[in-house]
């Protein structure tokens, strides 16, 4: 005969506590000691217990299930895995820092990409429809109606990044501007004369906050104009602005570069124009991701603290999902320099 399948028993005997805890714990009931949680996961693994999520959702009316959107301006039906999301640092860092949160509540992360208002208004729809509990919102176009969207559609939302516009929704952002002069300051600080920066595009809204924090900084110590050229936030674009500064400003001693991977990119365009940094030419980059310290020399940069901010998204999302009634929120995380061999 075959052995019997592990019940709701089996786990809290293992577990040394009750029935009704881990019914509580599986079922996602979140007024649970979290130190219990982790005990009660791991007898589920020990016993090779499986929750009948359709039981389940059928109980509580939750699917278990966090939709992260990631809202680009570029379909990718020709390219389903969206190589940009796998190849950039900053998805990574989001995706380890939501699941930190998630993985101990028992909920799963399903990922959903969306490029063209057909996919935005299928996704809305969706959820609306039970498809996911709620939702972290990545908004990569500087216009993009997704959030708005999705606050009128009801669906429970937090953004990583402020709206572009002032949409009702919940976000967690970073102090932008502040870590760009803070960059400003180092480089000034290092005796660097003729200073440039390569910002991302400038209607996004991150992008935008560290030229103006960058030209704030630069103003109050007499530099009332620098100069500036755009990227896209990749390497091949760093590498591309780094070239024209160099082409129209021979005399550059120091570069403000608004990511780290367009850093790599110009500190590749430095290397071609046979310039040293920081001997010639002093970096600081933006981010510390693992392109910072994968540069050569590894990169001076502004901390952007991604994994705690995702983390803080995935935890004021679940408290959404629990209290829906909540007023929306933001926490705005303060940036720190980092500094390497680039300057």
């Amino acid at each position: 005969m075959p052995s019997r399948l592990p019940t709701l028993e089996d786990v809290a005997r293992v577990a040394g506590v009750s029935r009704a805890t881990v019914s509580r714990v599986i079922n996602g009931i979140r007024n649970v000691d979290p130190q219990l949680h982790e005990v009660v996961w791991n007898a589920v693994g020990e016993t090779g217990y499986v929750p009948n999520r359709l039981a389940r959702s059928l109980v509580t009316r939750r699917t278990g299930t966090v939709a992260l959107i990631v809202s680009d301006s570029e379909t990718h039906d020709d390219d389903p895995f969206m190589s940009r999301f796998f190849a950039d640092p900053y998805f990574g860092r989001v995706v380890g820092g939501l699941m930190s949160v998630l993985r101990g509540n028992g909920v799963q992360l399903a990922l959903q990409i969306v490029g063209t208002e057909e996919g935005r208004k299928r996704l809305v729809g969706d959820l609306r429809n039970g498809q996911a509990d709620g939702a972290i919102l990545l908004s990569l176009p500087p216009v993009d109606p997704l959030p708005r969207m999705v606050v009128e559609g009801g669906v429970q939302t937090v953004m990583i990044g402020r709206p572009a516009e002032p949409v009702p929704i919940s976000y967690v952002d970073l102090a932008n501007d502040t870590g760009a002069a803070l960059a400003a300051e180092h480089l000034l600080g290092r005796g660097c004369r003729t200073i440039g920066m390569i910002s991302g595009p400038a209607d996004v809204p991150a992008s935008n906050d560290r030229i103006s924090g960058f030209r704030r900084s630069m103003a109050r110590h007499g530099h009332a104009w620098f100069p500036l050229a755009t990227g896209n936030f990749t390497r091949e674009s760093g590498e591309l602005a780094m070239r024209t500064l160099l082409a129209e400003h021979p005399d550059l001693d120091g570069v403000f570069v608004a990511n780290d991977l367009m850093a790599l990119g110009a500190l590749l365009a430095l290397r071609d124009a046979g310039r040293q940094v920081p001997g010639d030419v002093a970096m600081v980059g933006f981010d510390d991701s693992s392109a910072a310290t994968a540069a050569r020399p590894a990169l001076t940069t502004i901390r952007h603290p991604l994994e705690d901010m995702a983390a803080e998204a995935a935890t004021l999302l679940l408290a959404r999902v629990d209290d829906a009634d909540r007023p929306v929120s933001s926490v705005i995380y303060e940036p720190t320099l980092v500094v390497r061999q680039s300057a």
